[in-house]
């Protein structure tokens, strides 16, 4: 019957080749983390800010090639989740990685809420200091992305492509400044070799920056969630997906470049808007505004996008029976995931108001996603046991160890992680364990069976950025 039934259901149509999977995944990946923590990164190792990103490009990269073996072996749509099941059958484990990503996308909403905000403050002259007029905003902007969610937003490829563009412009324009400027013989490229990690030794210093600047590189593991849209996954998944990642590291490593030449570590350390601060320092003649306004929109589509991942995720736990009933209401007349919308929106609510600073939030997020990648990795190994009747990519076996424990030891205190991201996280799965407790409580008592299908889980997973 299931298999019947399975049968019967429409395959999602294909229609993503190379060119827009490669526009989809780097466009996934640019986003909040490279216009909010340049400075931050900065302030932790001084002149030598691109090195963070360097390393943290290399871990990526390392773990894009264990999604790639699972992506082209599962040619399917439900990411970490469907790779951890299959890999340890353990439903807890595969709940903790679903609510994790869940969490990471409300934590990068959340840093998404406050970029906005600052950036909203500097574009209009707002003198909102960084107290409670950023936390008003961030929260009457979060509200605005609650009630677009609830009406119901239907993402297309196309959109993603314009989105894509406006936010690879405004990161070209940081380029285009730095190298205008440095021709004409402003700012100070010897810069690029300042360290100052203050207390920490250069190794300690550079990796704890890497920590908050692995938060720029995630994203590309949502291009996964397309390979069923995808025309031949199994092919142009590897090329493609490798190729999104070099673009996107290279751009970072040139934005952070022209940054620190233009404007000094601990002047960019200062606020929330360091790109803002490069764009002035070196073509004081550009419409800041105009500047300000990309800012803004990629920011804002960072976290719109992520709202709809986290509130589609709680919607299809509690679908499968893993989360309360009333977090998987529909709504009757946008049939949108009400409730869930309303849960993951209080969480983020939560978040900006007692959390709000960007470093913490963005750190948060790739804390967890680091602990997903770290299991992601582990399971390529495993699952090498599991033989399938195609042909796939084979990441050379060293690799995913390297990324499991580099990832690993990127999600330890060891690492130079700050308490309170762990706090954080710790919160926000200490939540999803509570509903997870009760749900299975309340299912023994009426004989529902937990399903946990971890491609439902997946949800309607939308299109767009991360970080």
């Amino acid at each position: 019957m299931a298999t019947t039934e399975q049968t019967a259901q429409p395959e999602l149509k294909r229609v993503m080749g190379p060119g827009l999977l490669l526009l989809f995944i780097v466009g996934d990946v640019l986003g909040t983390g490279i216009y909010a923590l340049t400075g931050q990164v900065a302030a932790q190792v001084g002149g030598i800010v691109w090195a963070p990103f360097a390393l943290a490009f290399a871990v990526a990269l390392v773990t894009a090639f264990s999604y790639l073996e699972l992506v082209t072996k599962y040619p399917r749509a439900a990411g970490a989740a469907l790779y951890t099941h299959k890999a340890f059958g353990v439903h807890f484990l595969t709940f903790i990685v679903a609510f994790a990503v869940m969490s990471s996308g409300i934590t990068s909403a959340s840093t998404a809420a406050r970029a906005f905000s600052a950036n909203a403050a500097q574009v209009f002259g707002l003198d909102l200091g960084e107290g409670i007029g950023i936390t008003l905003i961030g929260l009457g902007f979060m509200g605005l992305v609650a009630m677009v969610n609830l009406r119901g937003v239907g993402e297309s490829v196309k959109a993603n492509v314009v989105l894509t563009c406006v936010e690879l412009t405004g990161l070209l324009i940081v380029i285009g400044v730095g190298a205008w400027a440095l021709g004409l013989g402003e700012g100070d490229l010897s810069r690029v070799t300042q360290v100052d990690t203050g207390d920490q030794s250069l190794v300690g210093g550079v990796i704890a920056a890497t920590g908050l600047a692995f938060f720029a590189m995630v994203g590309f593991e949502d291009s996964v969630n397309m390979a069923e849209e995808c025309k031949e996954p199994r092919r142009i998944f590897p090329k493609v997906l490798l190729t999104g990642l070099a673009l996107t590291g290279v751009i970072y490593v040139l934005v952070s470049i022209s940054a620190i030449a233009l404007v000094p570590a601990d002047e960019l350390s200062v606020g929330d808007t360091p790109l803002l601060q490069v764009v002035q320092a070196g073509a004081p003649g550009f419409p800041l505004a105009l500047f300000g306004v990309i800012t803004m929109f990629a920011v804002a589509n960072s976290a719109l996008i992520n709202m709809l991942m986290a509130s589609r995720l709680v919607y299809g736990m509690s679908r499968e029976g893993v989360l309360p009933p009333l977090l998987g209401r529909v709504g009757p007349r946008r049939r949108t995931p009400v409730t869930a919308i309303l849960f993951t929106t209080a969480l983020a609510f939560g978040l900006i108001t007692f959390v709000g600073a960007v470093p913490d939030l963005g750190g948060t997020t790739a804390l967890l996603l680091l602990v997903v990648f770290a299991v992601v990795n582990v399971a390529v190994l495993v699952l090498r046991r599991d033989r399938v009747d195609a042909d796939h990519f084979r990441t050379p076996t060293f690799l995913p160890v390297v990324g499991a424990l580099a990832c690993a030891y990127l999600a330890t205190p060891f690492a130079g992680r700050p308490t309170v991201q762990y706090q954080i996280a710790g919160v926000l799965l200490a939540i999803g364990v509570v509903l997870w407790v009760v749900t299975v409580a309340v299912n023994r008592r009426t004989g529902t069976t937990v399903r946990m299908d971890p491609e439902a889980l997946s949800g309607e997973h939308p299109t767009g950025p991360r970080n």
